[in-house]
């Protein structure tokens, strides 16, 4: 059982790494709560991020996932449901003061509300069920046991790469946010651009196909 070769291992870690790499509004999100809240902010998106993965994963190790693939009404009503989640994100930033890069901030944001707010990110993405459902099975090697726990040893080697690469990010992150922590102005524009990304990932979503 699980008995793969050099080459399939290579393969696919190269590709897991390139797809952790690869900016998206997961990506976007842990790094935007990173600068408004530091590591605790950036490790609580971060973790939100890895939970919403994880239900991807299990969903592809199921095949839930080929309902979205399949069906159009639930495609497009996840598909909304996320551009509107991106979208209110986006709206929430642009109206944001910059208070979130106060060292004092009374309205800093719970980590249990950012972490909430990663799973959404994350589950509400319909494209990244369907990546899954068509990345996974490519990893799939006849007598190499059920194909169910072959996709789901796969999926969750994506989250263990993304282990050793997204938390050195949040770290190098938090450290430029102390250096502007007290800067009212520098916050408010990073507020803004935080906010405007969160608009175009929602408005792409929302024009995404199948």
């Amino acid at each position: 059982m699980f008995d793969y070769t050099l080459l399939h291992w290579s393969a696919f870690l190269t590709a897991a790494v390139l797809l952790n790499l690869s900016p998206g509004p997961d990506f976007a999100f842990i790094l935007g709560q990173t600068a408004r809240g530091g590591c605790k902010g950036g490790f609580a998106a971060m973790f939100g991020i890895w939970t919403g993965a994880f239900g991807h994963v299990l969903m592809a190790a199921l095949g839930l996932s080929a309902v979205l693939a399949t069906s159009a009404m639930a495609f497009t009503v996840v598909k909304w449901a996320g551009a509107a989640y991106l979208v209110w994100l986006g709206i929430a930033a642009l109206r944001s003061s910059g208070g979130g890069f106060v060292a004092e901030s009374a309205t800093e944001k719970p980590i249990a509300a950012i972490y909430r707010q990663g799973v959404l990110v994350s589950l509400l993405n319909p494209k990244v069920g369907i990546f899954f459902l068509a990345f996974l099975p490519q990893f799939v090697v006849d007598g190499s046991g059920p194909a169910s726990a072959q996709l789901f040893l796969h999926g969750m080697l994506i989250i263990v790469i993304a282990a050793f690469i997204e938390p050195p990010l949040v770290l190098a992150g938090a450290r430029l946010v102390r250096a502007l922590r007290n800067n009212d102005r520098i916050g408010l524009w990073l507020d803004r651009g935080l906010g405007a990304l969160f608009l175009a990932l929602g408005v792409k979503l929302a024009l995404s196909e199948r």
